[in-house]
C-alpha cells in the first residue's frame, strides 16, 4: 500500500522568492546567454503604468516594503515613490540602477509585489473615497489564497479601509480585527435574537454589538427584535441579504431606518455588506452608515506595471512605445502641477514660478537601504489626505 502523499501548500517559500526562483524562465535564459557572450551591462530600469483598468484616473502605490526584501540584498540603487503615494498613468513609480545580472532575475517577483498590492490599495481607496466619512471594513480575505491574505488586507488598510477582518492581517498592521457575526452562528443556535444575546453575553464588551438580521426572517422585523432586546447596547444592524432575495436594497434599508427611528433607536447604525463596490457605495450612501467590502477589494484588478530598460551603459535606449532615458517625476510646490522630465533636463521651476520637488525618493544606495518605512497607520492617513484632492 502506498503511503499517502504529503500535503503541502502550493505557495513559494520566502527563500525561493528571494533567490529568484519564481522568475519567468526567459530571464534565467537571458542571464545564461549574456554570461556565455561575456556581456555585462549597467542599466537603468523603470516601473511605469501605461493604462489604468476600467475608468480609474489614479492609483495608490503599494508593495514597496515587500520589494525591499529583495532590494536590500542587491548591490543596486533604487528611487521610488513612498508607500501609499498617489500616482497617474505614464509616471515612473520606481527606478533601479545596477548591473543587469544583479537584479534581472527578480523582475517577476518585483512586479508581483507592486502590481497586486497597488491594485488592492487602489480599489480600497476608491471604495473609501466613495464612502466619504462612512467606515469601510475589508472582508475579502476569504476570497484569496490564505497565504497572501495578510498582504491583501494590509494593502486594503493602506488604501483607506478603516479595519480588516483577518486576525493575522490585523496583527501585521497593529490594529484590532473588525467583524460582526457569521450566519453560521445564527443557523447553529436557530434564532437571530438568541445569537445576538449570546454574542452580548460572551464577547468582550468593547466589541460593538452588530446584529446580522437577514438569516431567517424579514430584515425589518428581525432588526426591531434585536433593537428591543439590546436597546442602547446595539451599535448596528448588518444586512447581507443574498442578491436573489434582495430586491431594492436601498428601499429595504430605508424601511428599517424608518421603523428603528420611530421607536427611538436612532443610535442604531445600518451596516451593508455583500457584493459591495465603489459604485454601489455611491448608490447606498443615502441610507448606509458603514460598509463591509469583500471581493471587490481582494480581487481588485492588478495595476499593470511594466519594468523597462531605459538606459544601458549610460546611453538612453528603450523598446518601441517607451520613452528612453532616466526620468524625474516632479510636482510644483505652489500649484501642484506634476511633470515628468529627463533627469539631465529637469527644470528647477514650474511655469507658475513655483519650485519643483522630486516625488521619487532614494530607497537603496549602492546596496544600502536608506528608506525608512513608517507605520501603516501613518501611511493610511497620508493616503486619506491625498484622496481629499482627487475625484473618483
Amino acid at each position: 500500500m502506498k503511503e499517502p502523499k504529503k500535503v503541502s501548500l502550493h505557495t513559494a517559500l520566502p527563500e525561493e522568492i528571494l533567490s529568484g526562483k519564481v522568475t519567468d524562465v526567459y530571464f534565467e535564459r537571458t542571464k545564461k546567454i549574456l554570461e556565455a557572450k561575456g556581456r555585462r551591462a549597467r542599466v537603468a530600469a523603470e516601473f511605469i503604468l501605461k493604462k489604468f483598468p476600467d475608468d480609474y484616473k489614479w492609483g495608490i502605490f503599494t508593495g514597496l516594503e515587500e520589494a525591499l526584501a529583495v532590494f536590500e540584498k542587491l548591490p543596486v540603487t533604487v528611487r521610488a515613490l513612498p508607500e501609499g503615494a498617489l500616482f497617474y498613468e505614464d509616471e515612473p513609480v520606481l527606478e533601479i540602477e545596477g548591473d543587469y545580472f544583479d537584479f534581472g532575475l527578480f523582475e517577476t517577483a518585483l512586479l508581483g509585489f507592486l502590481c497586486q498590492a497597488s491594485g488592492v490599495a487602489t480599489r480600497a481607496a476608491r471604495c473609501k473615497k466613495a464612502a466619504a466619512e462612512r467606515p469601510v471594513i475589508s472582508f475579502g480575505a476569504r476570497r484569496m489564497h490564505p497565504a497572501i491574505a495578510p498582504m491583501i488586507e494590509r494593502s486594503a488598510y493602506l488604501g483607506g479601509c478603516d479595519g480588516v477582518a483577518s486576525i493575522a492581517a490585523a496583527e501585521l498592521i497593529g490594529i484590532a480585527p473588525s467583524g460582526t457575526m457569521p450566519h453560521a452562528l445564527i443557523l447553529i443556535l436557530g434564532d437571530t435574537l438568541e445569537a445576538v444575546r449570546s454574542f452580548d453575553e460572551n464577547i468582550d464588551p468593547g466589541i460593538p454589538r452588530v446584529a446580522l438580521v437577514d438569516t431567517f426572517n424579514d430584515e425589518k422585523f428581525e432588526a426591531l427584535r434585536v433593537a428591543e432586546a439590546l436597546k442602547e447596547k446595539l451599535a448596528a444592524i448588518r444586512l447581507d441579504t443574498p442578491s436573489n432575495r434582495r430586491g431594492n436594497f436601498v428601499s429595504i434599508a430605508n424601511e428599517i431606518r424608518w421603523e428603528l427611528d420611530l421607536r427611538g433607536f436612532q443610535h442604531v447604525k445600518i451596516f451593508l455588506s455583500g457584493g459591495i463596490d465603489e459604485m454601489k457605495i455611491l448608490q447606498y450612501n443615502v441610507i448606509a452608515n458603514a460598509y463591509g467590502v469583500g471581493t471587490a477589494i481582494s480581487n481588485a484588478p492588478v495595476l499593470d506595471f511594466s519594468m523597462d530598460l531605459v538606459e544601458i551603459d549610460g546611453k538612453a535606449i528603450a523598446k518601441r512605445g517607451k520613452k528612453s532615458g532616466r526620468k524625474n517625476l516632479v510636482a510644483c510646490k505652489s500649484c501642484g502641477t506634476r511633470r515628468v522630465f529627463p533627469v539631465i533636463a529637469t527644470p528647477e521651476n514650474c511655469a507658475c514660478g513655483g519650485r519643483y520637488e522630486s516625488l521619487l525618493m532614494p530607497i537603496v544606495d549602492q546596496g544600502k537601504l536608506v528608506y525608512s518605512a513608517i507605520k501603516p497607520q501613518q501611511t493610511r492617513e497620508h493616503v486619506l489626505r491625498q484622496l481629499e484632492k482627487v475625484e473618483l
